[in-house]
């Protein structure tokens, strides 16, 4: 499969591409149009939340922004490369499964579910993608997760197995685990929504340190709290398409659109 290199991707008057830059996607199952032309760019360093309500397509939009969902229609380049391919004469070729594992590397996903590897300690799950998919050296991947770890409050935790840790502590793993792959920007998709209410907290901190520190994020979430803190831009999704999208006071303090007004009236009760 070979696509012809798209002129959209020229930016006017010599801008900088953003780092992240999804260009009307679309996807579908079956009859159930889940995306239609959604469209967003992220600038490095910025921290832009996804909210909504259920089945807007918030998930499904991170997923194929790393190509773990493959789009029916419409483009994703990070840092200036097509997700999925590479651009070969002028044309983009699509990648085989291994190119495309290294070159999702370069984002980090945070998943509802930890998918953490049961069988692997704490230190081990951190360490396993840096040194069998990016081949770097075990004693140099050691010594950074375990600065990792002690960052996210885990130096403690490094032989336990996620079996014997709280969910907090395993959702915190995962962004531990996720961060040692360097990558260029980090997904988030519901990072706190399988967790008990009295664990939300030791994660959402993690992640506002993360931005604090300059880590460029997309977060579904639904926590309205974490989105007026730490958020540059909030993105309103529903039906499968961007409603709006501005600064917190734009879209949570006085949103435009009249299914904002709708959904935030129930979310903020």
């Amino acid at each position: 499969m070979t696509n012809t290199v798209p002129d959209a991707r020229q930016t006017p008057n010599g801008a900088t591409a953003p780092l992240l830059d999804a260009v009307r996607v679309s996807k579908h199952y079956g009859a159930h149009q889940v995306l239609t032309d959604v469209s967003l760019q992220v600038a490095s360093g910025e921290v832009v939340c996804i909210i909504g309500p259920s089945g807007a397509g918030k998930s499904t939009f991170l997923r194929c922004i790393n190509r773990l969902e493959v789009p029916d229609a419409g483009e994703v380049w990070v840092d200036g490369q097509p997700m999925g391919f590479e651009e070969r004469g002028g044309r983009l070729h699509e990648l085989n499964e291994a190119r495309l594992s290294k070159q999702r590397a370069s984002t980090g996903m945070v998943f509802q579910h930890f998918n953490l590897f049961p069988h692997l300690t704490v230190l081990a799950n951190v360490t396993e993608g840096p040194v069998h998919v990016q081949k770097r050296k075990p004693k140099l991947v050691e010594a950074e997760a375990l600065q990792i770890l002690e960052r996210v409050g885990l130096g403690d935790k490094i032989d336990s197995y996620p079996s014997q840790l709280s969910g907090g502590q395993r959702q915190r793993v995962a962004i531990a685990r996720a961060v040692a792959m360097k990558p260029l920007f980090m997904l988030f998709d519901e990072p706190t929504s399988a967790l008990d209410p009295e664990l939300v907290g030791e994660v959402l901190t993690v992640m506002a340190d993360l931005a604090a520190d300059g880590m460029t994020m997309l977060v579904v979430t639904h926590e309205m709290g974490f989105a007026r803190e730490v958020a540059d831009r909030v993105v309103f999704m529903a039906d499968g398409g961007i409603v709006e999208q501005g600064t917190v006071d734009e879209v949570l303090v006085h949103p435009r659109e009249a299914r904002t007004q709708r959904f935030l009236e129930r979310v903020l009760k």
